[in-house]
């Protein structure tokens, strides 16, 4: 059976310093060699000046060369230091492509600037034949320290890397990969067919101004040149936008995989984000951007979207399902700091704490214990009883409080709490409310001035949920009252998208009520662990097809792809779909080594893994099943 195509491989020559590896390996042989120096920063720095400038194109190279060797004080017991630091500095995308390395050996060089005794014992273990790396020599005295270079090697010289091309005498295309000027001018000299300027490592911009093409990666370049690669699509080119000021560990944890993300430090409205959408395939937000069907409609390549938090209201998930598009959130994150936040609150608004403390900032003394209470003992009822009232309750129970819930859902109660069988009967007994609601429409003003009179008079009362299921004028009247002694509000109907914008509220200015600008969830372990975890599920559906935890998607648990080429089908959720899927699987012979289906309201998830045979005829066949909303290969 013929396989899919690829084009004939060219040969491939690779620089090595800051392509093949991260780093230049002179300048770490530096800081080898003059480990306890007292100057050692300094010298290091000076080798790493002329190296820079000679990659640049900013000098000759054969002079920055000999003034480098001159600053280097080293030994051959350093190389062997640095050939080990070496071999972990390898570019993560070379790691990846080593079997194509491997196999196709025969037709790939190494032409490096660097030396041969530290070049050749690293690039051997990747596939690279040691015939095939030409690279410069060190000169050792009797005692082995290095005190020169091969001055017959034509790559110590200006222009070495076309002389040593020239040599090679290769017939076929040759394409040159690297970071620095002198690869650059393989191609300028004629020798090569294409200059790729390598940058995954260091970007520098006169040499990506004369490249034929930017190679982010290896697998760039072999994705350019249909190339066989371990990566069906390369990440580089993936396009992964932070919004909201998301935690730090979500964008290393985009950027070690090679994605290519920008961070944006606020929200964005909803003509501005309809722009900056475009292009993006993974979208990572908080509460404060929505998500709307327009969003979407310009949303050509997205397909994941992470909500940085607990709710996912503020996006479109029906929509975004039949465009099939995964959504996450962190259900459970920020659990804890929530629940910390409710109790804390909770105490000090029954011992009227912020009363105090304000009249004491007003030089007035005010000891007495009138209006104070200890909330041991006290009824607490919770609007909702999911992960943060369950954990609520344990905790409140713990503090000697008497704990009532109400859900509209069947929940089996923790420790000795109550499940009520209305809001009513909740809201009529309790001494301490809490809302732990979602952001749903039909929530909206579920608290109101009804509710409000149907509570005890000085009831304490929470919402640190959602903004829109309190009718805010309606608790402001009620803490004028006195109906509500004390209130603790972190989320609000409208909230500014930065923090430079002014918040406005009925609220600002009433006694014993605290307001928090939606922090809720806002601790630095909460933060830390929602930006662990999301970015998690986001690189698992990318990488490996699973949908598990998505809120508004067929959720499949998927294994790791071995040995087979992953094609994930997500198609309009009709009869006959799959049906169609095997007839084309059938047809062009195509063994299936797995085969997953699941489906919702709108859409069905197909996972079938293929042994690595098929023609592009088939891919492309699939691509145009009537009903296909989008196609992915992964491999």
């Amino acid at each position: 059976m013929s396989t899919l195509t690829l084009n004939p491989l060219p040969y491939i020559i690779i620089d090595f310093d800051s392509t093949f590896t991260k780093v230049e390996g002179l300048d770490e042989l530096a800081a080898i060699a003059l480990k306890g120096h007292p100057e050692q920063d300094q010298v290091v720095q000076k080798i790493a000046d002329l190296t820079n400038k000679g990659m640049n194109g900013e000098m000759s190279f054969a002079d920055g060369l000999r003034q480098r060797i001159a600053l280097l004080k080293a030994n051959r017991s350093h190389i062997g230091e640095l050939v080990t630091f070496l071999k972990t500095k390898v570019s993560d995308s070379f790691k990846r492509n080593i079997q194509f390395l491997t196999e196709n050996s025969d037709q790939i060089y190494i032409v490096s600037s660097g030396f041969k005794e530290f070049i050749v014992p690293v690039a051997t273990e990747f596939g690279i034949r040691a015939d095939h790396v030409y690279a410069n020599e060190f000169l050792f005295d009797e005692e082995d320290n290095i005190v020169g270079i091969d001055e017959d090697n034509a790559l110590s010289m200006d222009g070495g890397k076309i002389k040593v091309l020239a040599s090679l005498n290769l017939a076929g295309d040759i394409f040159a990969i690297g970071d620095g000027y002198t690869d650059y001018e393989l191609k300028s000299s004629g020798l090569a067919s294409r200059f790729y300027a390598f940058t995954e490592n260091v970007d520098r911009p006169r040499v990506t101004a004369v490249a034929d093409h930017i190679a982010t990666s290896f697998d760039d370049f072999l994705y350019d040149n249909k190339l066989s690669r371990s990566q069906s699509y390369p990440k580089s080119r993936i396009k992964v936008l932070l919004l909201e000021n998301v935690h730090p560990a979500a964008l290393r944890a985009f950027e070690s995989e090679g994605f290519n993300v920008e961070f944006v430090k606020g929200a964005l409205d909803e003509d501005e984000l309809c722009e900056r959408i475009k292009d993006v395939s993974i979208i990572g937000i908080r509460s404060k951007t929505n998500i709307t069907k327009r969003v979407l409609e310009n949303a050509n390549r997205l397909m994941a979207i992470g909500a940085f938090c607990i709710g996912t209201n503020q996006i479109d998930l029906e929509e975004a399902a039949k465009r099939g598009i995964a959504v996450f959130n962190a259900p459970y994150s920020n659990t804890r700091s929530v629940v910390e936040l409710a109790v804390g609150e909770m105490i000090l608004l029954i011992r009227n704490i912020v009363g105090k403390s304000n009249q004491l900032h007003q030089g007035i003394w005010d000891k007495s214990a009138s209006g104070s209470f200890e909330i041991r003992g006290k009824k607490l009822g919770m609007v909702g009883y999911g992960s943060i009232g369950t954990q609520l309750s344990v905790v409140a129970e713990a503090l000697g409080m008497e704990v009532y819930f109400y859900d509209e859902v069947e929940k089996l109660s923790i420790g000795n709490a109550k499940k009520l069988n209305s809001l009513e009967e909740l809201l009529s007994i309790a001494d301490v409310i809490s809302m732990h609601v979602d952001g749903r429409k039909e929530n909206t003003n579920l608290i109101g001035k009804r509710e409000f009179d149907l509570m005890k008079r000085g009831v304490i009362f929470l919402n640190l949920s959602r903004g829109h299921v309190v009718d805010i004028q309606a608790l402001a009247d009620a803490v004028k009252s006195g109906q509500v002694a004390g209130a603790g509000v972190d989320v609000f109907p409208k909230e500014p998208k930065t923090n430079d914008e002014l918040f406005k509220s009925e609220l600002l200015g009433l006694p014993n009520v605290i307001l928090t600008p939606h922090i809720g969830g806002s601790t630095e372990e909460a933060q830390e662990n929602i930006g662990h975890f999301v970015p998690a599920k986001l690189l698992e559906f990318m990488n490996n097809g699973s949908s598990y935890g998505s809120v508004n998607f067929p959720e499949v648990q998927l294994p790791k792809l071995k040995d087979s080429h992953r094609l994930l089908h997500i198609h309009a959720n009709v009869p006959g779909v799959l049906a169609k899927l095997n007839h084309i699987f059938g047809k062009n012979n195509i063994n299936i080594t797995g085969q997953y289906l699941k489906t919702n309201e709108h859409i069905g998830y197909v996972i079938v893994d293929i042994e690595k045979g098929y023609t592009e005829e088939f891919i492309q066949e699939v691509k145009e099943l009537e009903g296909t909303i989008r196609f992915r290969m992964l491999y």
